[in-house]
């Protein structure tokens, strides 16, 4: 049976612009937390990417379903060693477990949107990302010893989130 209504969760209305909206600069891009674990109970995220040129993280895997759909210029997936690429209007999906990553490699920027289920990435980036003033921010200019102590930090806390980069 399907179990009664939850009155105590509310309806999400996620738009990249809109006040409140979290904004973290990661890797060079600039990822918008558009619907959180927090307003899913856990059952998936959602989060806006703008990937500049050249933009995308190292490969890496997790125990987590992963799709991206995108919504300007191409991106190329590098998925189980294999490459493609991806444009807009098009989504894709990672299967959880499989080695996988993303590259802005078409000489334009690219924004997409990444839904994990369950939940749980968003949480993930606000700890090793920096929180920027909007999506247009500037990446904030990071010493040597600030970037060494992101990639510290991201690989010490991968595990908690089901990731391992590779």
């Amino acid at each position: 049976m399907i179990p009664d209504d939850d009155p105590s969760r509310s309806l999400t209305v996620a738009h990249p612009d809109a006040p409140g909206t979290t904004y973290v600069s990661l890797v060079g891009n600039t990822y918008a937390m558009l619907v959180t674990g927090a307003q899913t109970d856990g059952r998936y995220c959602l989060i806006e990417m703008r990937v500049p040129v050249g933009g995308g993280p190292p490969p890496h895997r997790h125990d987590f379903e992963e799709m991206f759909t995108i919504l300007e210029g191409e991106i190329e997936f590098t998925f189980r060693g294999e490459k493609h690429t991806v444009a807009a209007g098009s989504t894709i999906n990672i299967p959880a477990n499989a080695p996988h990553n993303f590259r802005n490699a078409s000489g334009a920027p690219a924004r997409m949107l990444c839904m994990c289920t369950p939940a749980g990435q968003d949480e993930y980036f606000l700890r090793i990302g920096d929180v920027v003033a909007g999506k247009d921010a500037p990446p904030p200019q990071l010493s040597q010893e600030e970037v060494a102590e992101r990639r510290r930090r991201a690989a010490e806390l991968a595990p908690a989130y089901r990731s391992e980069f590779l």
